[in-house]
């Protein structure tokens, strides 16, 4: 890396669709005259990963592509790798010192309710915040078919890049708020520059849930793939989630995450009954 862009923010970009990803390619875009861009991603996409850090016989190789950003070619890395571990190998073996941001991102597809700690994209923005790596994590809504393949679908990425540019900004003038690991941020297909943006918290709901297929007989010898179903609770669905926010309002939302999970309930009662 140049000395003179030593001198900027060095942003970091990744995600867990994959290298060829144009999401990756948006975010970079979205802020790329606000630092040195340090492009590192998984080789293959990696959709649902979570912080998966598995190791696999291919684990650790490490290619030099070329993408093309705001129209000129610029190295990027693509790591044969989980997202979190991907993430890991950027920040202890190409970058020349410690990213100021990590931006994980643009994903297709949401993710938000409690289903959102099986996304690899978070996922990855929690291992760099792991890593005193500030992070945010960048999701548009997308159709589900669309979000676990590497057959990229065209889409429309200016609103989320816009979000991705003027949470960066921020983030990099004031610095992550105190106690927060990662701010998860999802942007519906509607949304425009002019969309509102809530900050909202995680709902406890998982939004979608797998189903078993009772047309078929299963056979277990065979591949097979569980079928998803999307439902929310109207009646207990917190009025400040992101469910609401995303799926009903159809407004920006951002929720503050840290990466401790303990509840914050009063176990004394229960403790009681277990070790008398």
């Amino acid at each position: 890396m140049p000395d003179a862009l030593r001198m900027k923010p060095l942003i970091l970009i990744t995600n867990d669709d994959g290298i060829y990803s144009p999401g990756l390619r948006a975010a970079a875009e979205a802020v790329a005259d606000h630092g040195a861009l340090l492009i590192a991603a998984p080789r293959q996409q990696q959709t649902g990963m979570s912080r998966a850090l598995t190791i696999t016989p291919e684990s650790g190789i490490i290619e030099i592509v070329s993408l093309e950003i705001m129209g000129k070619p610029h190295i990027a890395y693509a790591v044969h790798a989980t997202p979190a571990l991907t993430v890991v190998h950027a920040a202890l073996e190409i970058a020349p010192h410690l990213p100021d941001l990590c931006i994980s991102g643009i994903n297709y597809g949401d993710n938000i309710g409690a289903i959102l700690t099986a996304s690899g994209t978070v996922g990855a923005a929690l291992e760099a915040s792991s890593c005193g790596i500030p992070a945010v994590a960048v999701s548009r809504e997308a159709k589900l078919h669309h979000q676990r393949s590497s057959e990229y679908a065209s889409m429309d990425w200016g609103a989320a890049a816009y979000f991705t540019r003027r949470i960066a900004e921020q983030v990099l003038k004031q610095g992550m708020p105190p106690g927060v690991a990662v701010l998860n941020v999802n942007v519906p297909d509607s949304a425009t520059p002019e969309t509102e943006i809530h900050m909202t918290i995680q709902s406890r709901q998982p939004y979608y849930y797998f189903k078993k297929n009772t047309n078929t007989e299963r056979d277990f010898s065979r591949p097979h793939t569980l079928n998803i179903e999307f439902a929310v609770d109207r009646a207990t669905l917190e009025s400040n989630s992101d469910i609401q926010a995303f799926v009903y309002d159809r407004i920006v939302s951002i929720t503050p995450l840290s990466a401790n999970l303990t509840a914050s309930v009063n176990l004394n009662t229960w403790y009681k009954a277990f070790s008398a």
